[in-house]
Order: C-alpha cells, then structure tokens, then sequence
C-alpha cells in the first residue's frame, strides 16, 4: 500500500477520497486554487499545495502543476477523482512518465473509451449489444442525414467526444436534421474542442441504468447496477441502486456485457459502463445497449457501496498499489436499496441556473450519508460545479429508502444561496418515482410542478416574522422588559418580490402573538425553544438582513428598514443583465440591431454550462456593454434595448 497520495480533485470527491485514506493509514497531499484556499479539502488533508488561479484551466487542469505538486510532496501516487483530469490519457502518460502512479485506469483504455464512435465498435467486437445507429468517420452533413433517414426519426446527434448533454440533440423530422446538426457541432467544438458528432436511435422510454465494474487489469467483476433515469438536462438528478424492475435474467446479462467490455480493453480499476434501455415494455435482457464508459469513479457510486457494503475507493488504492481484485462474482452481493440525491446551488424556476452565495446556515440530519465539500460559511463559486453536497439513503427495501430519503431532505437545512432541494423533494414524493415506473423523461413531463416554488403559508410566514425580530433566540435577561410602552412591533418582510407585515405582541411570559392578515398565530416558549400551534419548533433563522425557514421546503424572506425607499421602477426592463456570475462567450447582436421577443442575443458560461440570454421585448439594440471573454459579476449589464415605439 503506498504511505502517501496526492489527491488532484478539489471538493467532495476531493474529502472523500482523503477519508478512505486515512482510514487505511494513508497519509494525503491536497492541491488548491486561489479560491479554494480555505476549503474543506485542504483543512482534511495532511499538506496542501497552491497550484494557481481560481479558473480550473489556470488550477485543476495544470497537469504539469499537479505533478510537480505531488514530486514536491514525496507522494508515491496521484488519484485524480472525477472531471477535471479524470479521463486525460496525456495526463496518465505524464504522470507515469513522472515516475508516479496513477490511481486509475491506464491511458491505452480512456483512449479506447474516450471518444463514442470508436468505443461503439470496440463493444461491438467484444459482443455487447450498441443501440443502432452510425458511428463512422464521414462526417459530411448530407452523409450523416442519409444515414438519420435509415436508422429512422427521431435520432439523437451526440457529439463523439462529450458528456453531460453537451453536444447532444434530437430530432424528430428530416427537416431539422441539418439545424441541429450545426447546433450539436458548434457547441461540441466549444466544449471539447471536437466537432465529430454521431447519429444513433432515439429510444422512446428510454431508461439509463449503469453497471459499476472493477477490474485489476486481466479479469474484472461487476457491482450490480444504478438506475440514473432521473435528469434534466441529460444530468443526473436522483440515482438508486438497484434499478427499481430489474429481473434476475436481465442484470445477468447487462452484467455479463458490463464485465466483457472491460475485459476487452484490459481495465483496471473503477469504472461504469452506461446502457440506455427500452423500457416501453418493461426490463429485458434484448432490449438494453451501450452507450459509454465512464473510465473513472463516477459521482453516484455511493449507492454502490451501500448496497454491496464495498468502498471502491479503497479497491482502487489496492489494486494501484499491485494488489489483484480481493474477490470473485459470486462473494458479492445485493444488500437492500440506495438512493442519492445531488443538492446543488441553482435556481430551479428560473431554469436551473447555477447561483453562487455564502453558506450561512447549513445542517444536515442523521442517519442517512453525506458527502459534501462544503461547511457552514463557506462561499459557492462560480468557477466551479455549484454541487453542496450528496445525500444518500439505505434501506432494507425500496421504500423504506425512499421514505429515509424524503425525511433526509425534509431535514436538510441550507441558507445564503438558492438550492434545488425543494425541487428534489417533491421529486421524491412524485407517485411515479415512488411506483419505480420511471424513464429519462420524468423530470421534464412533469417539471412545471416540480420547479414551482413553494407559497409559504400564515405559519411559515410568522415564523420569519419571530426571526426577523431576533426572537429565534434565547431570550436576553432584559428581553421583554417595558416601561409604559406595549409589548408589540410591527416586522416587514418581502418574498419573491411581495411584501407583507406583521405584528409581534407579548401574550403572557411564555406565549408571544404574531399577527399575519388579521389572523393570531402563538408561539409558546418550550423549554429552550419556540413552538408553534402545532407543537413543531420554530425552524426560522436570520442572517444578516434575511430570513430562512426550514419547514418542509426552504423559504427564505427579506427583513425591509423602512428607513430605506426602494424605488421599484428603477429597473431598466430594457437592460439584459447577467443572471450568475460567468464568463461571456459570446456577443450575438451589434448596436443598431433589431430583435424581437425571444431573440438569442448573447451566451454564458458558468459552472461549466452555457445559458442563452434572450431578448424579453422587441426593441432595437442601443448599446452592447461587453465582449466575448468577459468575466461578469451577477447583475452585471450586458445589453441595452431601445423600446420601438410605433
């Protein structure tokens, strides 16, 4: 076993790698960026190494930089975690060359699995079922149309080199196919620098559900499978393990297949082998087919592990380290139901847009596995992924883990930023995921429900009004004295842009009075905490000029000083303003433009994904206030429009 790694990730995979490190005597080496200098990553580690700028290609992505970091250290080996580096074969060259290890797989297999078309026809040589489609090298667009007309609409272009949705479109008629192809093309030589596309069937319920293998280099095993269906935006969202329908014929087969396609590139170490399947008739073992291999940890193998009672990350510092796989098929085995749940910073019903913001209250229940590189205080980037943190639950069935799931969520507190977490637990409780009938397109036939934001009630609204007054608190030993004067105040708050007041009055010395739309909620004082009528304690908390309630769903409120005028009108509606912090890749209008309603007029990036910023009225440009490579803070203004006035 080696006695020191250094670790070339940063946030949760980043601690979770160092936990399992430590455990088996391990001792670690953290990098770090400018904006990660004091993150959880580097306070869990025993040395941390600066490696440059905040932007990952100026940090995370020096490879050179990481290399001299881990000589630098004494570390024997260099685990790179997931993204970033993960799947860079120059990069594993390099650090052999180097003299080091690599905790992964070796260069001649990412290269094999590395772009889609040519891991199509290596799978089909090793016997494992691809979903029709054409993988060659003719790009021609007139050659790739022929070729969507015989596979048959709809059809998916997906760029050969990409992930995470980039890249991919579909298509349901011939006469799109050329928009959308252009579409695919730019966006995949924008993100991969590679403009090669594919064109495969689209299936029609189609359901993700992944293998996760092991291999030491000359066999490999399989560790069952992960239903990851639930995602937007090609994402995932909520994975479980195993996949809800599964029969014992299909996961002998898509194991088997699983197995085959690592063996055949002599894999070493954890890797996932991705099938979409056909689930318009239910599971079974003809109707699944390969899509990709993911040649590294992937980010929801901890269901994996609570199911099979394995920690992959130990299994891949052993086999680095020389050791052969610890066991054979037959010693390992299904132990009850996981799932996991992603909470990231983003505003959902704005459209998922990634937010940034300060940590200032974060909790998180017992019982059920967090993985997180965040605390409380800490601040979102915007240059990296806005992930919080993994929740994931274990249960004897699938509902029992579904049900510690939707408490876990329930229980989860986070303020200073926007979160998806009620989204993901409405997800939680939606009758279809709960019956296990469910698809890649669950999310999106049902996102208006899912997005909507909650309306809090009378008694959630009391409750930030309790806050707002610092009554959330224990009592000073003065609080609550008065000469003459009577015990009430009145609080204003605002949520989601509407305003309302209340009024806080002292009943008795243990009952206080919040008075919301002329009804009386009490709250009563309970040994060191307040409780409402229903006898559930106050979840209210204040930071700064803001107020967040925990009460199911999170909802945070605005305190208003009614010694400062808000002047609502003073926003410009004709000014296109940046919604997140991020990088401006491109400027689509000119000064003197005429757009209408609905317009593309300029691209964002950030935290790696690209938002379209559209005109919200018709109007002639009158002034373009950035560049392409500008660096924006939120709200920044990008556009002018002129109203056309008829």
């Amino acid at each position: 076993m080696f006695d020191k790694i250094l670790v070339a990730n940063r946030g949760e995979i980043a601690c979770r790698i160092i936990q399992t490190a430590h455990r088996l005597g391990v001792t670690c080496t953290a990098v770090y960026s400018d904006a990660d200098a004091n993150a959880r990553h580097v306070a869990l580690a025993d040395q941390a190494l600066h490696i440059g700028g905040a932007a990952p290609a100026d940090s995370y992505l020096r490879s050179d930089a990481i290399i001299a970091a881990a000589l630098e250290s004494g570390a024997q080996a260099i685990h790179p975690g997931y993204g970033f580096l993960s799947e860079n074969p120059e990069f594993v060259d390099a650090v052999e060359k180097a003299g080091l290890i690599f905790i992964g797989p070796s260069a001649e297999a990412i290269r094999a699995m590395g772009l889609k078309d040519a891991a199509k026809r290596l799978m089909e040589q090793a016997g494992v079922p691809v979903v029709p489609g054409f993988h060659g090298d003719d790009q021609d667009a007139e050659h790739l149309a022929r070729a969507a007309e015989e596979i048959g609409y709809p059809v998916l272009i997906k760029a050969v080199a990409g992930g995470g949705g980039k890249g991919m479109r579909l298509v349901d008629r011939a006469q799109d196919f050329a928009s959308h192809l252009a579409s695919a093309r730019a966006e995949a030589a924008t993100a991969f620098g590679n403009d090669a596309v594919l064109v495969e069937k689209y299936v029609a319920k189609p359901r993700h559900i992944e293998m996760q293998i092991f291999g030491d280099g000359a066999r490999a095993v399989h560790l069952f499978e992960r239903d990851c269906s639930l995602q937007r935006r090609h994402q995932k969202v909520i994975e479980e393990a195993p996949a809800p329908g599964m029969t014992a014929d299909m996961r002998m087969a898509m194991g088997a297949a699983a197995v085959r396609a690592a063996e055949a590139i002599g894999y070493s170490g954890a890797g996932t082998v991705e099938f979409i399947v056909d689930a318009s008739k239910g599971l079974h073992p003809d109707r699944f087919w390969f899509m990709e291999m993911n040649t590294r940890l992937q980010v929801e193998h901890p269901v994996t592990e609570a199911v099979t009672g394995i920690d992959l990350v130990e299994w891949q510092l052993r086999v680095a380290a020389g050791e052969t796989l610890p066991v054979v098929q037959e010693d390992i085995s299904l132990k009850g139901h996981a799932f996991e749940a992603r909470l990231y910073a983003e505003d959902v019903p704005s459209g998922f847009l990634p937010a940034t913001g300060r940590l200032a209250h974060l909790r998180f229940p017992q019982g059920v596995r967090v993985d997180t590189g965040v605390r409380e205080g800490d601040e979102i980037s915007a240059w990296y992924d806005p992930m919080i943190a993994k929740i994931t639950s274990h249960g004897p069935t699938r509902d029992i883990a579904l049900l510690q799931l939707r408490a876990a969520l329930a229980a989860t507190e986070v303020a200073g930023t926007v979160t998806n977490l009620t989204f993901l637990g409405k997800l939680a409780a939606h009758p279809g995921f709960a019956a296990g009938d469910v698809d890649t397109g669950l999310i999106g036939r049902n996102l208006d429900a899912l997005a909507a934001s909650d309306i809090p009630g009378d008694a959630v609204r009391a409750q930030a009004a309790l806050a707002a007054a610092g009554l959330d608190r224990a009592p000073s030993a003065f609080q609550g004295f008065s000469l003459w004067a009577p015990l009430e105040q009145d609080m204003r708050l605002c949520q989601n842009g509407e305003e309302f007041e209340a009024r806080i009055s002292t009943v008795d010395a243990a009952t206080i009075r919040v008075r919301i739309d002329g009804r009386d909620i009490d709250f009563r004082r309970s040994s060191d905490r307040w409780v409402g009528p229903d006898g559930a304690p106050v979840t209210a908390r204040r930071f700064g000029d803001h107020v967040a309630v925990f009460a199911g769903a999170a909802f945070e409120f605005q305190v208003v000083d009614p010694l400062l005028v808000a002047d609502a009108l003073a926003h410009d509606p004709g000014v296109i303003e940046a919604p997140m912090p991020g990088l401006v890749k491109a400027v689509l209008v000119r000064d003197g433009d005429s757009v209408s309603a609905g317009d593309k007029l300029a691209v964002m990036e950030a935290m790696k994904m690209e938002h379209t910023l559209t005109a919200g009225r018709d109007g002639t440009v009158s002034e373009v206030l950035v560049a392409a490579g500008d660096q924006l803070e939120a709200g920044a203004a990008l556009i002018r429009l002129e109203e056309v006035v008829e």
